[in-house]
């Protein structure tokens, strides 16, 4: 299965930092899905224009069935990827924020803050995770019987 993954961050586009997120986003999601997976991987700044063109280029000219995004679902001036995000979506599914709100809750009360969100666009499942790779190891494995039945439904 092909899956996009993009990773929002100003400083890790820029070359600043190594970007963190993407790699764990790979390693976590190759541990919990029992089929082989392609990786389509961008680094894009926090910028809606920017998110919301990788968003489409994954999901209309690639065709990932599924792009994980990471980063930018915080609450500064700079936290832009649910709005880029929402903009491109027909349907939003908010249950997968909802859950890793609350299951991040009990080890870092502050994820309450995090804006995350999922949707579907055509015939792609896209899921926003925080930018923290701890926070995405917490919070991937449990999306898998949500993110293998939206799929299902998306194949029809």
């Amino acid at each position: 299965m092909k899956v996009g993954r993009v990773t929002c961050s100003d400083r890790a586009s820029a070359g600043i930092y190594q970007d963190a997120g993407g790699p764990e986003i790979e390693r976590v999601f190759s541990g919990i899905w029992p089929e082989p997976v392609d990786f389509v991987a961008r680094i894009v700044p926090d910028e809606v224009a920017e998110i919301t063109a990788a968003l489409c280029e994954l999901t209309d000219n690639v065709g990932c069935p599924l792009i994980i995004t990471t980063g930018g679902t915080g609450f500064a001036d700079r936290d832009v990827t649910p709005e880029a995000t929402l903009a491109v979506i027909k349907k939003e599914l908010p249950g997968f924020g909802e859950i890793m709100r609350s299951l991040s809750f009990a080890v870092a009360p502050t994820s309450i803050l995090s804006r995350a969100t999922a949707g579907v666009r055509g015939r792609s499942l896209i899921i926003n995770l925080p930018g923290n790779p701890k926070a995405i190891a917490q919070c991937l494995p449990p999306l898998l019987p949500a993110i293998r039945e939206a799929l299902r439904h998306l194949s029809e």
